[in-house]
């Protein structure tokens, strides 16, 4: 089959924070994407807001950069395990990979998830070993490493045979021994035209293309985005778009076609085998979805990505504050926004219940689910979640439950207490050893619904200052038993504003997580009682009139600031009986029975049938 050698399908690949989208900025200035007097800001492929407040990359992006007469096609991928869906999908559209590795933290869980996914396609890497400029980098230590995930993950000996680079993306140089002196990324760019193939075409075939990813515009409508595999295309040609789902098929005109430039599309009259190429003019066209030839429509095979792992009951929001903060707060406006996210959110599923008000929302972990919500609560939607859960998979008699891979990089005076409770939620050690830079890295088998609700457990012990990543590696046998929160809950007994007087009478009955001034319902939770059951109090009670005066009545009160949580750190508190209301404004933790007298009569109920059972 002929190769294309002007032309180069890369994407980045690494785990979270190791550098990916640092080191395309320094790709792009470097090979004159950005002119020389142009300002631009740091990490210009996260041009998502989240993936700018948070840091992490969520959603692939696109862009090109041009070394000598080759054109070269970069797509960023997310380094979290959540958005494993987003690099499945992606590394379809690409023929070799940069695997990115920090130098001091070595390989990680998401190294091992993407690279295991580079392998089964048979894909070419260049590695990378990232920020050699730290104190504590261990760049040799870490190829050899990297070296034996390659041989443990079944490598193929041309894929063994790859070539590596010590960079610095802050600094922007690749070295191809640690003692050269390069101070550019000049290295990197030949190793990528050289180690790195092109794409096998077939140029005289139909035309065939899978849409991998889809984008909308104002004046267009929706847009495919895909890799050209055989045969050519033309603006204004006619085509044929096979539908993934049911194999139906519907003729359409492609209104507008365009290729990468740097971070810009660019208008083209006809894109050839092996490009990669946003067309306009279907207006449902999914991912998944073949883009033929008219005459000779042939499918190519869709896309597959892993299983979700946990899911969540999305309802309408019901509490007594609703709709007074959120613009989209019906049942059809919930339905819409969540079918539509999943034609486009591979790693997503979306199904009816037996309420017409809710619907089961199923995802590959916590952060997957916590930006959707996120996001929709910025779009003006309010709604309700449940407690997060784990999906049991069944084999016969068998039931089993999804495992998650988990790495703690702490201080060595933390590790007993991080192995005490790991010890509580069914986990068990498979290695320790210490790092470079003295702390220690511990990895444990857990399962996945005993490490819900750890992330907030784990940065209180080690305060904010250990390291926490997880990967889902397969399914085994059920453990039984259950894992939750060990402290019950305060519950507002009475509707209205909160005052200082009421916390600082109720003060020690737990902590608090909301202020005097606000607005409370009753059945809202504002805080956690420090015994294991639950408590209603009264938070809006006010001071009696009296004409008595006491010594300290005129003395200002000391109240403890609340705890705020953040919105994963609420998922995560949450119990079987709670929900989670979210407005654009706010989070609220409530009673999913909001009257105390129904809960208790409910309990009675509950722990009679246990009893006859």
């Amino acid at each position: 089959m002929p190769v294309r050698n002007d032309i180069r399908n890369v994407a980045i690949v690494a785990h979270v924070d190791h550098g990916k989208t640092t080191l395309i900025d320094a790709m792009l200035r470097q090979s004159g994407t950005f002119r020389s007097n142009e300002t631009v800001q740091e990490r210009v492929m996260d041009s998502n807001p989240l993936e700018r407040e948070r840091g992490i990359t969520i959603f692939s992006k696109h862009a090109s950069i041009q070394i000598g007469d080759v054109k070269v096609n970069i797509i960023d991928t997310p380094g979290h395990a959540d958005f494993g869906g987003e690099v499945e999908r992606i590394l379809q559209m690409v023929d070799g990979i940069l695997l990115l590795v920090d130098a001091a933290e070595g390989p990680l869980p998401q190294t091992k998830f993407v690279l295991r996914k580079a392998l089964d396609r048979g894909l070419k890497a260049v590695v990378i070993i990232n920020k050699i400029d730290r104190p504590d980098a261990e760049p040799h230590n870490t190829l050899d490493k990297i070296f034996d995930l390659f041989v443990s993950l079944g490598a193929t000996d041309e894929q063994l045979d790859f070539s590596v680079l010590y960079a610095s993306s802050r600094q922007g140089f690749a070295r191809t021994e640690m003692d050269d002196k390069s101070d550019n990324l000049v290295p990197l760019f030949e190793a990528i035209v050289r180690d790195l193939p092109g794409p096998n075409v077939e140029p005289e075939k139909p035309l065939q293309l899978l849409v991998t990813n889809t984008d909308h515009s104002d004046y267009l409508g929706r847009l495919a985005i895909g890799r050209i595999t055989r045969g050519n295309i033309r603006k204004m040609q006619t085509v044929m778009n096979i539908r993934h789902k049911d194999q139906a098929q519907k003729q359409f005109r492609v209104t507008m076609l365009y290729t990468y430039d740097g971070l810009k599309r660019v208008e083209v009259e006809k894109a050839e085998a092996g490009d990669i190429v946003v067309l306009a003019g279907l207006d449902d066209i999914f991912i998944g979805d073949t883009v033929a030839d008219f005459e000779f429509p042939e499918a190519l095979p869709g896309l597959t990505v892993d299983e979700p792992t946990l899911n969540m009951i999305f309802c309408v929001n019901n509490s007594p504050f609703a709709g007074k903060e959120g613009q989209y707060v019906t049942t059809r406006h919930l339905r819409e926004r969540l079918y539509r996210e999943a034609l486009t959110n591979l790693s997503l599923r979306v199904e009816d219940t037996d309420s017409p008000d809710s619907m089961k929302v199923s995802g590959r972990g916590e952060l997957h689910l916590a930006i959707l919500i996120e996001t929709m609560r910025r779009e003006g939607f309010e709604f309700q979640v449940s407690k997060p859960e784990v999906i049991l998979h069944y084999e016969g008699d068998v039931v089993l439950e999804p495992y998650e891979e988990l790495t703690l990089d702490v201080s060595q005076d933390l590790v007993g207490a991080c192995i005490e409770r790991l010890g509580s939620r069914k986990a068990e050690m498979v290695n320790m050893h210490t790092t470079p830079d003295g702390h220690t890295r511990v990895v444990f088998m857990i399962p996945s619904r005993c490490l819900v609700g750890f992330r907030s457990e784990f940065l209180t012990i080690t305060r904010g200052e250990g390291l926490l990543n997880h990967m889902v590696a397969g399914y085994q046998a059920f453990k039984g038993g259950t894992v939750g929160r060990t402290r019950g809950v305060l519950v507002a007994s009475d509707p209205g504003t909160i005052t200082a007087y009421a916390l600082f009478q109720l003060s020690d009955r737990g902590i608090y997580f909301v202020d005097a001034t606000e607005e409370v319902y009753t059945g809202m939770i504002v805080g956690e009682h420090s015994r294991d059951s639950d408590l209603s109090i009264n938070v809006c009670r006010t001071k009696a009139m009296s004409n008595m005066r006491s010594k300290s009545a005129d003395e200002a009160l000391t109240i403890q600031p609340p705890r705020k949580m953040s919105l994963e750190q609420k998922l995560e508190y949450l119990n079987d009986d709670e929900l989670l209301e979210i407005t654009p404004k706010s989070l609220r933790l409530r009673k999913k029975i909001l009257d105390a007298t129904e809960r208790k009569r409910q309990t009675r109920n509950r722990e009679k049938m246990e009893e006859n059972e």
